[in-house]
Parts: C-alpha cells; structure tokens; sequence
C-alpha cells in the first residue's frame, strides 16, 4: 500500500513538473516573440536568426561542455544597436549572451538559460591607431591576427597570443595570455581602457571617454573588473590596446632535455638570471610527439623548451650565451637555432597548433584542455606530478605550458562515449586543480572560470570574496541576465 502511495505521488509530481516546464516554455516563447520585432527593428531582418543550425553554432565553444544553443542570435553592426537590442532584453527579462569567435574552452558562450546570443563578429574595424602614442582602439569583431595584420606597415604588433585567433574584446573578457605573457603580459596588462553596454544598455568607458594614458591613479580599476568577467557584467564592444615596436631582432631556439625536472628547472633558473627572454614554452614527450606527427617536424621525442629572443644583436647574444649555460648545467643539448621569420612562424605555428595536434592522436576523439598556473618554484614539482598522475590513469593528456609565468596546459584526448575514460579525465582535472591550490596557485591561469571550475574559484578565493563578487553582480546585473550561470554558482 504504501509503496503504490509513493508511486502514485512521484507520478503526480512528474506530471506537475512536466506542466511547469512546458508552462515556463510557453512563457518563454511568448516573450521572445514580443521581442523579435524589436529586434528586427533594430538591426533587419538579416541581423536576426532564429536558424537552428546557426543557434547551434553560437551555443557552444571548444570545450567538452554539451552544446546548449541561445532561442535567438543578433548581428549588430554598432554599439548603438547593441545598446537597443540590451534595453529591449532587458525589458522582456530575456537572458544576453555575448559571443565573439567560439574560441572558449570552458562553456562561457554556452546559454544554459535559454536567450539571446548577441554575435559581435559585423564589428571588426580597427577604429583609432595612434602610433606615436603606441595605443589602438578595435571593435570586437577584430581578431589577434587581423589587427597585426593591420600593423604590419607600422613597425608596431600586438603580442598577446593564445592558441586560437581569438577576437580581442573576447580576449579581454576572458583575461586571456599566450607563449608572450613572459615578456609582455597578458591582457590584463594591455588593455588601457573598454567600451562597454550594460545589461539596461547604458554605455559606460572604463576609464573615461577616449581617454588613453598608459597609467592612471584615478579611482577604482573598472577597467580590470570587465577584464575577465567573461561577459557576466556587460558587452565589451570597444577595447584600447598598447602596442609595442617590433624588435630590432628575433631568434627562436629549441633545447631537448632528459626529463621533465631538467626542463622545468632551466626555465625557473633563466628567469632568476635576469634573462628578458620572449619566449619560453615548455612541451613534454608525449606533446611534442604529437607536433611532430602533426607539423611534420623531427624534434627528439624528449621534453622539450620552446624558446623565443627580442632585442637588439648584442643583447640577444647576451641573452642566448646566458640562457645556453643554464640549459646545458640541466643536461639540455645545444640549441637549434630557427633564425629566418619563415622558419620561426613554422615553429610557433606548431606550438599554436598543439590542440588540433593532441586531438590527431585519437582521431574520433575529443580534446578537452585544463590549465592552472602557480609559482615559479613549485613548477617543477607540479609538472612531474601531474606527469606521473596521467600515467597512473592511462589518460591520454600531453602536457605544454608557458612555463615562463608558471601556467601549463594538459590536453586531455577522450572518447567521448567513454562514460568511465570521462569520469578519470574529471577526476584527475579535479585533482590537477586542488594541486595548483596546494602550491599557492590558482585554478585557471588563463582559460577563465566559465561552466566548469565556478566550485573550484570558491575554494580558491574563499567564501567572503565571492561574496563581495556576488554583491559586484547584483549590483550591474540585479536580473542576473548577463551570462547567467558563468562564473558564479
């Protein structure tokens, strides 16, 4: 009897729940249909999509996280039209999900809510260069290599540079680095100021209207709180950058070591040295395999250093005399030099590429990438440990990281339709991540927090902090509409 009782009453909530939720689907189309007009209104019929191929498109980066595609997607042509198309969102209570090139690896474009996908990619001028001033303003639309692109006649480049072709606003949302942040920074160091839509289309700039000094004692540092909110606080639709002069020289060197503590420990000793080094990236065998199959080099299959010079032609030999001495204490071989641009492009195109590379490895396979970061001197032990950990596992997961900042990556290779092989790979990213916050490190050096690591941001942080982050997030998005879910629990 009771037994029936409770059947009876889980088949009674089922029912109620199913009614909820297609009563809330009800609700929802309703309100998006009230807002399509307004939509069109503000940027045609052409900059409105409700294809579902398109949704799919914008409803998912390159990470493992399951595809969840927005109700609708928008193509605005101007920051007036984003402001419009915020106000009306806002009105109807309709969740507003940025998207800039889908280059992501951690669900932060992923509308888990249901919304609206504002695509920024039909703003993609380059607005304002000032080389004297060594500073330009771009659109969002605007990636890494178009603007270099750009450049090219100026004697100036932009030198942040992840692995993707990343647009720039989307960089500056996720707080994005790359093989230069050794010597140049990350965006977090670049950006001078941002043009940004609130949630109720207000526009606000970060450190004034056109303004663009190199550094400023002027009030809160709002530029760098929208540097990294992931699109949890405000569209960036304008981002001024610093730029710097290319150097009079470059050369790039590769240095194979017999073990991961003999590379790691040169790289730790070469920035103790002084060594203003650009470059200096770090792949273990199993990685560098993979460039070698992939890229068609022939590099030994040993862990291996990546390593870029900039300077004048004394300080680069200053630099490389230096930087020999310590690879070779460390039992590195000696170095092979790629001097011409043709022959260090194809290098650092190889470096680039390591993603599609470790995912050649096991074709039909899907490459899953976790990076954490923590001081200099705890890199060694952390590198050989997680070396020993995916062994252990029998994870596939080659490890490259711009080790001259203390940041690495495990690509992770995984079958997708391996329940057990994707449960191993989340328990060790798990453990990679509470390692790194053993070490005083952080839990992401660059990939952002989005869907995946919001738990392991409160342990990093603590529960006051994120406190204080939950009332920042009341305060400019009161509705919780701007990339609900990221970041946040």
């Amino acid at each position: 009897m009771l037994l029936g009782f409770r059947r009876l009453l889980s088949y009674r909530n089922s029912v109620l729940l199913c009614r909820n939720i297609k009563s809330d689907n009800t609700s929802r189309c309703a309100v998006l249909d009230s807002a399509l007009s307004a939509f069109r209104l503000i940027c045609g019929e052409d900059g409105v999509s409700l294809g579902e191929a398109v949704r799919e498109q914008h409803g998912k980066d390159e990470s493992v996280h399951r595809c969840c595609p927005p109700d609708v997607v928008v193509f605005p042509h101007c920051v007036e039209e984003v402001s419009a198309l915020a106000k009306v969102c806002h009105n109807h209570n309709i969740p507003i999900i940025p998207f800039g090139t889908g280059t992501g690896v951690e669900g932060g474009v992923n509308a888990s809510k249901g919304g609206v996908c504002f695509s920024l990619r039909n703003m993609d001028q380059v607005l304002h260069l000032h080389q004297e001033d060594f500073d330009v303003t771009v659109e969002p639309g605007v990636t890494r290599k178009a603007l270099n692109a750009y450049l090219r006649d100026t004697g100036l480049w932009f030198p942040v540079d992840p692995g993707a072709d990343a647009s720039l606003c989307g960089m500056a949302a996720t707080s994005a680095s790359g093989t230069n942040a050794v010597r140049y920074g990350t965006m977090r160091e670049n950006v001078l100021n941002l043009e940004v839509v609130l949630v109720d289309g207000t526009i606000i700039h970060t450190a004034g209207k056109g303004r663009r000094a190199r550094k400023t004692s002027a009030g809160y540092n709002l530029t760098n709180l929208f540097v990294g909110s992931e699109g949890t606080l405000g569209i960036i639709t304008k981002a001024t950058l610093r730029l710097y002069g290319i150097p009079e020289s470059m050369v790039s060197a590769v240095c194979s070591f017999p073990s991961i503590q003999a590379a790691v420990k040169s790289t730790v000793q070469i920035l103790q040295a002084g060594v203003p080094v650009a470059r200096i990236e770090f792949l273990d065998d199993v990685m560098i395999d993979a460039c070698n199959r992939f890229s068609c080099l022939s590099y030994p299959v040993t862990p291996t250093l990546f390593l870029e010079f900039h300077g004048s032609g004394q300080s680069l030999k200053d630099q490389v005399n230096t930087t020999a001495d310590i690879t070779q204490s460390n039992g590195g071989s000696d170095f092979q030099w790629a001097q011409e641009a043709e022959t260090r492009n194809r290098l650092w195109k190889a470096r680039h590429d390591a993603w599609y590379a470790a995912q050649a490895l096991r074709p039909g396979c899907k490459a899953y990438a976790t990076d954490v970061c923590v001081p200099l001197s705890r890199l060694p032990q952390i590198i050989v440990e997680t070396k020993e950990d995916l062994i252990e596992n029998k994870l596939t997961g080659p490890i490259a990281g711009h080790v001259g900042d203390g940041n690495f990556h495990c690509l992770m290779v995984v079958d997708p339709n391996n329940p057990e092989e994707l449960h191993r790979m989340y328990l060790f990213t798990d453990r990679l991540a509470r390692r790194a916050l053993a070490m005083d490190g952080t839990c992401t050096g660059e990939h952002g927090v989005g869907l995946g690591k919001r738990a392991l941001l409160c342990e990093e942080v603590g529960p006051m902090v994120i406190q204080i982050m939950q009332g920042l997030k009341a305060t400019l998005d009161p509705n919780n509409l701007m990339n609900p879910g990221k970041i946040l629990q």
